[in-house]
C-alpha cells in the first residue's frame, strides 16, 4: 500500500509540473517578485490562472477572466531583445476548453484538425481569433508584449489571445508604446531583474457581439531589483479611449485599482517594494 501511495503522490507532482492552467502560480513564481502574487481583490469569480507554456517551457503567468474572455493582469520579467518579431498566428489556451492533456497553447486550426475540438468548443471559454476581425479603432493589445522578452519562444508566446485585450488603437500605438519602448527603458536602467505585471479593468462595452469586453483603463507597474538587493517601483495607468498615459508611483496604482474595482485593497507586489 505504501509504494503505491507514494506512486500516486509522484503522479501528482508530475501533472502539477506540467500543467499549464493551474490552481495557483507555484508552477511559474519566477515571474513574481519574491514569489508574491497580487492578491485577490480584483480577481474575477469565473478566473483561470496560467502559467504560459510554450516550447515547453514557462515564459510569463496570466490570470484570465473566462467571463469576460480577456486577462485580468499578465506577469513577466522584463527583458527586451533584438530581432525581428514572430509569426502573426495567435494561440489559445487548449485547458480552458476542459479536461485534456494538452498543456500548452496551441493554434485554433491545429485544435481543429488534430485534436478534434470544435470552435464552438474553444469559444466557451476564451476569445478566438474571429473575435478580433474587423476591429476599426481597436487592436489586439498585448499586456505582456514580444519586445519585453528575449527569445524567439518567449516572443512567440506572448502570442496568445489569453494574453490579450481589445487596446485603443491611438494608445497603443502612441502613448503607451512610448512607455513600453521609452519610458522602461529609462526607468529599468541599473536595474539587475525587473518585474512587471500589466493588467486591464474590465468596461460597460463589449465587442463580437458581446463576447469580448473592452477593458476601461490599461495598467501596468514594476518592480525594481537593483545593486545590492535595493528595490525600486514605477506604474502608469491609461483610460483605454484616449492617447495618454498617466505614470504614478505604485502605491497610486494600487489606490487607484482599488477605486475601480471597488472592493478590498488592491495589493500587486510584496509589502517590500516601495509605494512612494
Amino acid at each position: 500500500m505504501l509504494w503505491l501511495l507514494l506512486l500516486q503522490v509522484l503522479a501528482s507532482c508530475l501533472w502539477l509540473g506540467h500543467s499549464e492552467v493551474v490552481t495557483d502560480f507555484t508552477s511559474c513564481p519566477q515571474f513574481f517578485y519574491e514569489g508574491i502574487t497580487p492578491n485577490e481583490a480584483f480577481a474575477p469569480n469565473n478566473s483561470a490562472k496560467i502559467c504560459q507554456r510554450y516550447n515547453d517551457q514557462y515564459h510569463f503567468a496570466t490570470l484570465y477572466d473566462r467571463t469576460n474572455r480577456i486577462p485580468v493582469y499578465s506577469a513577466y520579467i522584463y527583458q527586451p531583445g533584438h530581432g525581428p518579431p514572430p509569426h502573426p498566428w495567435f494561440f489559445v489556451e487548449p485547458q480552458l476548453i476542459g479536461k485534456t492533456d494538452l498543456t500548452e497553447m496551441k493554434r485554433e486550426s491545429v485544435l481543429i484538425a488534430e485534436h478534434k475540438f470544435t470552435l464552438e468548443q474553444i469559444k466557451e471559454s476564451q476569445a478566438v481569433v474571429e473575435d478580433y476581425d474587423g476591429l476599426i479603432s481597436l487592436v489586439r493589445g498585448h499586456l505582456s508584449p514580444s519586445g519585453h522578452q528575449t527569445t524567439k519562444d518567449s516572443k512567440m508566446a506572448t502570442f496568445t489571445l489569453t494574453n490579450i485585450v481589445p487596446q485603443d488603437g491611438s494608445l497603443h500605438q502612441g502613448a503607451w508604446n512610448n512607455y513600453e519602448f521609452d519610458t522602461m527603458v529609462k526607468a529599468s536602467e541599473g536595474c539587475t531583474t525587473t518585474y512587471v505585471i500589466t493588467g486591464a479593468v474590465p468596461g460597460d462595452i463589449y465587442i463580437a457581439g458581446g463576447r469580448v469586453n473592452k477593458p476601461s483603463h490599461i495598467w501596468s507597474a514594476a518592480c525594481c531589483v537593483m545593486g545590492e538587493g535595493s528595490l525600486k517601483a514605477w506604474a502608469a495607468i491609461a483610460k483605454n479611449d484616449e492617447n495618454q498615459v498617466r505614470p504614478v508611483t505604485l502605491g497610486e496604482l494600487e489606490d487607484r485599482l482599488t477605486e475601480l474595482y471597488g472592493q478590498k485593497r488592491v495589493t500587486l507586489f510584496d509589502n517590500a517594494c516601495p509605494r512612494q
